[in-house]
């Protein structure tokens, strides 16, 4: 599947240089979905934060199914046109499953469009049947998020076939298209992590011990994939950028709590946390990979940088964020309180949620290191993999 290179013919001159010079429709069409996920999701969180959860056919709903339609359709389509013949210049990159041929990132994209709008059925009927509730983690939000999950990392191997058969003059947006679909599936990571590490968390070990599982793979496997120099800070940035966006934008639409109790009146749109400090590790790997790219024990001492740089980072940042004056604005975003939130919590009195005993604290935070180490060398051997992805 991955070790053999494709050749595409062509009949022209013409044919080849645009071959060459744009990026198939298709592939815009995967990100533009990958966006409306991660767009309709962060806008349904602060829908729920701020008005309470409302019926199914409300704009961020709307907005993620758009993601599974697009993502069904586009890959379905791409699989359907590569099996009949359709598209012939893609049937030698291409694996057979059940008797239809198409990329494999198509396949996986297409089953996770469906996932996606099953579990919207499953999510109407489980709040019917249970009552309703906001919790990240419930059995019809994990299929949400495994649809998502898939249809991310489905446009990412498709990305990662084309960028690893194209030209010089076509990888470089194939290469930005791929770093940005990275950044999105950091930033569905830590959604679905999101309950782990609010703000009011992030002076215990907990937090810290999940990420040391999470950050170096991620960072690392698509940073390096991606042949950029400084990839892993690409897409840290971007998902950076992406929360710092959800700040400032969803504040700017009026709502009003519809559920109760409410402890706390709105009349704005609440949104989501400021962003983790994933930028202070990437950056410290990016430059540890180019100045010491020869060194066999790199991978693991890039994983114990990424956990020891990203604890040195965000226990001041957090404490900055919920504590000090300075952060209590618009910009930074610790203004704003969810309507369920009475004047007697703990975000509202700006304090953190007690720290573990001093042996649990290092004892996850122990197990955090070496978590990160281990997957650090993942991450590293993943990126060789997929740099010989061609289909």
């Amino acid at each position: 599947m991955s070790s053999q290179a494709s050749t595409f013919p062509v009949a022209t001159r013409t044919t080849e240089r645009a071959t060459t010079t744009t990026v198939p429709w298709y592939l815009w069409f995967a990100t533009l979905a990958v966006t409306c996920a991660m767009t309709g999701v962060h806008w349904d969180i602060s829908w729920h934060r701020s008005i309470g959860r409302d019926t199914f056919w409300t704009p961020p709903h709307l907005l993620i199914q758009l993601c599974g339609v697009l993502a069904g359709i586009t890959c379905g389509y791409l699989i359907l046109a590569t099996t009949f013949g359709k598209n012939p210049q893609l049937k030698p990159a291409c694996v057979r499953i059940w008797g239809f041929h198409g990329p494999l990132g198509a396949f996986i994209a297409a089953w996770g469009g469906i996932a996606m709008i099953t579990s919207a059925p499953f999510d109407d009927w489980w709040h019917a049947a249970y009552g309703l509730d906001v919790k990240i983690i419930s059995p019809p939000h994990m299929v949400l998020a495994l649809g998502i999950v898939s249809v991310e990392v489905g446009a990412l191997i498709l990305l990662l076939g084309f960028l690893n058969r194209a030209s010089d003059d076509q990888k470089p947006m194939l290469r930005w298209l791929f770093l940005y679909i990275g950044s999105m599936i950091l930033v569905i990571t830590s959604t679905i992590l999101l309950e782990e590490t609010f703000i009011i968390g992030l002076h215990r070990a907990l937090p810290y011990e999940v990420l040391g599982f999470i950050t170096p793979l991620i960072l690392l496997s698509m940073g390096r994939a991606s042949g950029h120099k400084w990839g892993a800070t690409i897409i840290a940035g971007i998902y950076t950028l992406f929360y710092l966006l959800m700040i400032w934008i969803l504040p700017l639409f009026p709502a009003e709590a519809k559920l109760g109790p409410v402890f706390n009146p709105v009349t704005q749109f609440i949104p989501p946390g400021f962003p983790l400090a994933f930028l202070v590790p990437a950056i410290a790997m990016d430059w540890l990979s180019s100045r010491f790219a020869n060194l066999r024990a790199l991978p693991y001492a890039l994983g114990a940088v990424c956990f020891i740089t990203f604890f040195a980072a965000q226990w001041p940042l957090a404490q900055f964020i919920l504590q000090s004056p300075l952060a209590q604005n618009p910009l930074i975003g610790s203004i704003y309180l969810d309507y369920s939130e009475g004047p007697r919590s703990f975000h509202a009195l700006h304090r953190f949620i007690p720290t573990e005993d001093s042996g649990l604290f290092t004892q996850r935070l122990l197990i955090g290191l070496a978590a990160s180490i281990v997957m650090a060398r993942l991450g590293v051997a993943c990126a060789e993999w997929m740099k010989r992805v061609k289909r």
